[in-house]
């Protein structure tokens, strides 16, 4: 009896401690959701978006190489729409682009990785841009605002439209909708302002893998 009284004690010790280990193990998920803003997240889903997911399938197979780490969505979002301006101060909309293909870029002089894609981008605006499709790269820098016009004209960065938010508030609305969880952030969109392929990271722009995904996206519109 003393034998089996034992036994029953440590089975029931080892449910406790299994118990405990669930609730820790749990304890830190919650905690790591919260940091990174995923507890409470709510997609942005909407009909518009419908049409776009049988086109995101299509692309799946093309997001491979030079651009493998490009996530393209099962469901779609419908992006926010970014707030900017341009080079002369003007207010630009993510709207203003509706009825084109767009590649949005968010970068910042502070971030390696950032200026070492400009040149990709700037060669991807020089291949596919025109009246379809266009690379909005949208400077984030906070600080010292006449510094990346004065960057990009050092590198010979010059066929990109000049576009900035020294608020970064086009970061924060991304994040908000789990579409920024770093630097670079890049987003392909198509006409209706819903998202094709998002990219926390850099990726060769100019590549072969990055203009046959482009492409593909330009020929379903026509």
């Amino acid at each position: 009896m003393p034998e089996r009284s034992e036994q029953t004690a440590k089975s029931s010790s080892r449910r406790r401690f299994g118990l405990i280990a669930a609730a820790i193990i749990a304890g830190l998920g919650v905690g790591f959701a919260g940091v990174y803003g995923i507890v409470g997240f709510k997609p942005n889903r909407d009909p518009a978006c419908a049409a776009t997911a049988a086109l995101a399938q299509k692309l799946k197979p093309l997001a491979r190489g030079e651009v493998a780490a490009v996530t393209v969505p099962d469901v779609p979002l419908h992006l926010p729409d970014l707030t900017f301006t341009d080079a002369a101060g003007n207010a630009k909309r993510l709207a203003d682009w509706r009825g084109r293909t767009v590649l949005v870029n968010l970068w910042a002089t502070w971030c390696v990785p950032c200026r070492k894609e400009m040149p990709a981008l700037d060669a991807l605006q020089q291949k596919l841009g025109g009246p379809d499709f266009q690379v909005v790269a949208i400077n984030i820098d906070t600080r010292n605002l006449d510094k990346p016009k004065d960057w990009l004209k050092e590198v010979a960065v010059n066929r990109l439209d000049y576009f900035a938010d020294p608020s970064a508030k086009v970061f924060q609305d991304l994040k908000a909708v789990g579409r920024a969880f770093g630097m670079p952030t890049t987003l392909l969109v198509d006409p209706s302002g819903c998202e094709l392929g998002t990219i926390a990271g850099p990726a060769e722009w100019a590549s072969d893998d990055a203009v046959r995904l482009i492409k593909a996206a330009l020929d379903a519109k026509s």
